[in-house]
C-alpha cells in the first residue's frame, strides 16, 4: 500500500517582534511600531509592523532611513529576553499538537502533521486549530502554509500575511500550475542576483523555470543550481524535518547595557542564568556532568572557570549551587560586561551515575530532596511557560 502523502505545516509568526510590543502596549495597536535602534543612532531595524510596512520599512534598513520614511513611526528597542520567552511559549503549544516540530527560529517552524492526523477530521482543520491557540493562547497571529513538502509549506506560509493560511495542492499537475505564474524569487536559493541573471534571459516566472531545459539553465547557472531550480519549479523537496539533534552543550549570558559592579545584581543574574539552563536541560531530558561561568570585564577580557558534577545536575537548586561557588571562588573586582552559565558533558537525566553525596543536616534524605526540587523545578517550568519568565523570582540564593 502506498503511503499517504506528507502533511507538512510551516508556522511563520506576523511581525513577530513588533507584535509583541503592540500586544504588550495597547496604546501602540495600529500605529506603526520599529523594533530596532534608535533613529538618531547608528543602527538597523529588527523588525516592523505592518503599518510601518506600508511606509516600505524593512527589516535589516538603517534606522536613519526608517525614521525618513515615516518620521511618526515609534521606535522600540528590542526586548529579546522576553520574545525569547513568548517563542518558548510558542513552541510549547506546536508541541502540544505533535511532537515532530522543527524549529527554524524563534518565530517560526515547521511541523509533520502525519502522525496525528487520525485524531483530526482533515488537515486543514489542525492547521486552523493551530493557529487558534496561537491567537488564543498569546494573542498573536501567525500565517501558515500547509503542503506535502518544506518547500511548498514555507512558500504557502509566505504567500497571505498576515494571518492567512495557503493550503498548496497536492497533485503534480495542480503543484505545477500553482507555482507558475509566481516569479522566480520565490524559489529558494534564488536570491537578487541569480534573479536578474535569469531575467536577463527572459526567465521571470517559475512557469519559464518549467519550460526551461536543464541543460539551458546550467548554462546559466551552472550545473548543480539548474539541478535544484527544475525540481523546486516542479514542487519536489525531499528533504526531513530535523526533529532531534544531539545537544553537546546548554548555556545562556546576558550583556549588561552598562558595565555592573553591584554584586547582588551580579549575584542574581548569575543565578537567572542557571535557572533558564536548568529549564532548557529538564526540556531536552538531559543533566549535565560539567558547569562553566564566563565573566567579561569592560576591556573584553575573557575569563572561565569550570567544575565537574559526578553525579550530574538538572535541578535549579543544584545548578545554582555550582555557579555561584564558581564565582565566589572567583571573587571577580570591578565592573563586568558580561556574565554567562553554561553546562556540558550532558547525559540523560534516567541514566545511573555515582550516588549523590548526602548530607548530615538535611532536613530529608538526597533522593527525596532530589524529587522534591525536581517536583518544585518542574511546577515553576509550568508557570512559566504560561506566564513568562517574570511570574516566579526566587528571593534568594538556595542553601
Amino acid at each position: 500500500m502506498p503511503h499517504p502523502p506528507r502533511q507538512i505545516l510551516h508556522l511563520d509568526m506576523d511581525a513577530f517582534f513588533a507584535s509583541i510590543e503592540q500586544r504588550d502596549r495597547p496604546e501602540l495597536r495600529g500605529k506603526p511600531v520599529v523594533v530596532g535602534a534608535d533613529p538618531d543612532k547608528r543602527g538597523v531595524v529588527s523588525t516592523a509592523s505592518y503599518e510601518a510596512r506600508a511606509f516600505g520599512i524593512r527589516s535589516a534598513m538603517p534606522s536613519r532611513t526608517a525614521y525618513r520614511l515615516c518620521p511618526e513611526a515609534v521606535f522600540v528597542r528590542p526586548r529579546m529576553r522576553h520574545y525569547a520567552e513568548v517563542s518558548d511559549q510558542l513552541m510549547a503549544i506546536l508541541e502540544s499538537f505533535t511532537p515532530d516540530v522543527e524549529p527554524v527560529s524563534v518565530d517560526e517552524a515547521f511541523l509533520d502533521l502525519g502522525g496525528v492526523l487520525h485524531f483530526w477530521p482533515d488537515a486543514e482543520t489542525l492547521a486552523r486549530a493551530v493557529k487558534e491557540a496561537i491567537r488564543r493562547k498569546l494573542a498573536l497571529t501567525a500565517s501558515a502554509g500547509l503542503a506535502g513538502n518544506k518547500f511548498l509549506a514555507k512558500l504557502g506560509s509566505d504567500l497571505h500575511k498576515p494571518d492567512g493560511l495557503t493550503r498548496v495542492p497536492t497533485e503534480p499537475g495542480a503543484i505545477a500550475a500553482f507555482l507558475a505564474p509566481l516569479p522566480t524569487s520565490r524559489l529558494f536559493g534564488v536570491g537578487a542576483t541569480a534573479a536578474e541573471r535569469l531575467a536577463q534571459h527572459g526567465i521571470r516566472t517559475i512557469g519559464q523555470v518549467q519550460q526551461t531545459a536543464e541543460t539551458a539553465l546550467a548554462a546559466l547557472v551552472g550545473v548543480r543550481f539548474a539541478r535544484h531550480l527544475r525540481e523546486l519549479a516542479f514542487g519536489r523537496d525531499d528533504r526531513p524535518l530535523v526533529l532531534a539533534w544531539e545537544e553537546k552543550s546548554v548555556s545562556h549570558e546576558t550583556t549588561f547595557e552598562t558595565d555592573c559592579a553591584d554584586p547582588e545584581i551580579l549575584r542574581q543574574t548569575l543565578v537567572e542564568l542557571a535557572e533558564q539552563v536548568g529549564r532548557r536541560l529538564r526540556r531536552l531530558g538531559k543533566r549535565a556532568r560539567t558547569v562553566q561561568i564566563k565573566i567579561r570585564f569592560p576591556d573584553f577580557k575573557t575569563l572561565t572557570r569550570q567544575t565537574g558534577l559526578p553525579a550530574g545536575e538538572e535541578t535549579d537548586r543544584g545548578l545554582i549551587r555550582a555557579a555561584l561557588a564558581l564565582y565566589t571562588k572567583e571573587s571577580p573586582q570591578g565592573p563586568i560586561r558580561l556574565l554567562g552559565f553554561g553546562a556540558t558533558h550532558l547525559e540523560p537525566a534516567g541514566r545511573a551515575t555515582a550516588p549523590r553525596q548526602g548530607d548530615l543536616f538535611a532536613a530529608d534524605p538526597p533522593p527525596e530532596r532530589a524529587a522534591r526540587d525536581m517536583r518544585l523545578d518542574q511546577a515553576v517550568d509550568a508557570l512559566r511557560e504560561k506566564y513568562g519568565r517574570q511570574i516566579l523570582k526566587r528571593g534568594r540564593p538556595p542553601a
